[in-house]
């Protein structure tokens, strides 16, 4: 057992837990000013649902002793033997994972990438979905894909490098068991919820881009625990990987900001925090394997690639509020073949597992593998998942309860009201507040909404 191991595992928990009412800051801005606190309670309750579910469930069916690589056995159950021991010495299974922790610290850690991964889904259906439902779909995704897929290739399963025998895919900190997989899920849920009330026809600018901009400053913050933390240890490893995170959003935040000034002749402040976040989540898989100036191709191509992808959405006439399906999905994507092409041994210690540019091609094939099937998964059990629940529960709010805003009918408050009497906004809390007044119409684009293509 190592205390500085421990000391670190353990903070790097809390800048990951930190990281979720920082994507609520980030996601809420994009919305309309009346869906403003349901955002954000999106996020944050999921702390708390996913939070349970993980101790009782989820991190055995992740993480527990492999059934043939497909999913954990109930040995922790409960946390069941999940106790202060090094995370290799577990009482019962054969988890091999943190040898300097204990096995808590590891769990804990992981269980904030459980908490993130179905709050990331959440972009792709604001401004519309039914809290009640919204509670249940949570907890049904994060069992029924979530755990199947960490357990896949974090776990002792078939996609990932602790099954030899298995594809053997390289994710560090989860481009494809996280971002692919929640990416994924997002398309399924855009298309199952479908669009917005007036979608295309009425202005849905963000409302808050101050917002926009702590949010993804908080996430960038935190992901220095998401990837460095993945090392398991306060190594050589877990340096690299914080140094190549931060280039990686920092090319991002350049590159997507500059091909926006490109095409729109503004430098947008929308822009360039989106591309950081898009850098984030490219990095993510690759942190442990590649070196930094890898990290500067990675977060600038991704920078590019996702801002081409949100025009793209923009087109298609397909509600993702957030665009979650271009950040996380394409850029996920795009990280974890980057990591095929770029891996080095040099930084991972792995000679079988090196990437393209370092001889080793067949990494290509198991990059594209991993890709290929949670992208298949993800989008097929959740587009089951969300069907069931619409024939059964119903995925949206009446088209009167969207119009006056989730804030008051799914949670009878407010986030903002103007004071005549000073000018300034506070808060109000109400159960039956009036609604605001009806902002002038607007022709805006087919199509336009209010996510990240700025």
């Amino acid at each position: 057992m190592n205390s500085g191991d421990t000391a670190w595992m353990l903070a790097a928990a809390a800048l990951v837990m930190f990281m979720t009412p920082g994507l609520g800051f980030f996601y809420a801005g994009f919305t309309r000013s009346k869906n403003v606190l349901a955002t954000i309670m999106q996020s944050f309750i999921v702390v708390g649902l996913v939070g349970v579910l993980w101790v009782l469930i989820g991190y055995t069916l992740a993480f527990g002793p492999t059934e043939g690589g497909i999913i954990g056995k109930l040995d922790f159950i409960g946390f069941k033997d999940v106790g202060i021991i090094p995370a290799d010495k577990p009482v019962v299974g054969e988890v091999t994972w943190a040898p300097t922790i204990p096995h808590e610290a590891f769990a804990i850690f992981q269980a904030m990438f459980a908490i993130i991964t179905p709050a990331l889904i959440t972009g792709a259906f604001a401004e519309r979905a039914k809290f009640s439902t919204f509670l249940v779909f949570m907890a049904a995704w994060s069992l029924l894909v979530y755990a199947p897929v960490a357990h896949w290739i974090f776990g002792a399963g078939w996609l990932g490098i602790a099954d030899s025998s298995g594809i053997n895919a390289l994710d560090f900190a989860g481009g494809a068991a996280i971002h692919v997989n929640a990416g994924a899920a997002a398309l399924a849920a855009a298309l199952l919820y479908g669009r917005r009330k007036g979608f295309g026809r009425e202005p849905m600018e963000p409302h808050n881009v101050t917002y926009i901009v702590l949010g993804a400053a908080i996430l960038w913050f935190g992901w220095f625990g998401f990837n460095a933390g993945s090392a398991g240890a306060a190594s050589g490893q877990a340096a690299n990987a914080f140094v190549v995170t931060n280039t990686a959003a920092a090319s991002a935040a350049l590159s997507w900001m500059f091909a926006s000034w490109a095409l729109t002749g503004k430098a947008s402040v929308i822009g360039a925090a989106a591309g950081a976040v898009a850098g984030l989540v490219a990095i993510t898989p690759a942190s442990g394997f590649v070196q930094p100036w890898a990290a500067i191709v990675i977060g600038g191509v991704a920078g590019v690639v996702c801002y081409l992808a949100v025009r793209v959405r923009e087109r298609s006439g397909i509600d993702d509020s957030l665009d979650v399906v271009a950040v996380h999905g394409v850029g996920g994507t795009w990280g974890a073949l980057a990591t095929g092409l770029f891996a080095t041994a040099a930084v991972s210690g792995l000679a079988d597992n090196e990437g393209l540019f370092y001889g080793h091609p067949a990494q290509v094939l198991d990059q594209l593998a991993a890709i290929a099937t949670v992208w298949v998964y993800s989008f097929v059990v959740t587009a089951a998942i969300l069907k069931v629940l619409d024939l059964t529960l119903g995925l949206r709010v009446s088209e009167d309860q969207e119009e006056l805003g989730l804030d008051v009918t799914q949670h009878g408050e407010r986030g903002y009201v103007i004071d005549e009497g000073s000018g300034l906004p506070v808060l109000q809390f109400a159960e039956t507040p009036p609604p605001s007044p009806a902002p002038a119409p607007r022709v805006q684009p087919e199509g336009a909404g209010s996510g990240a293509g700025s």
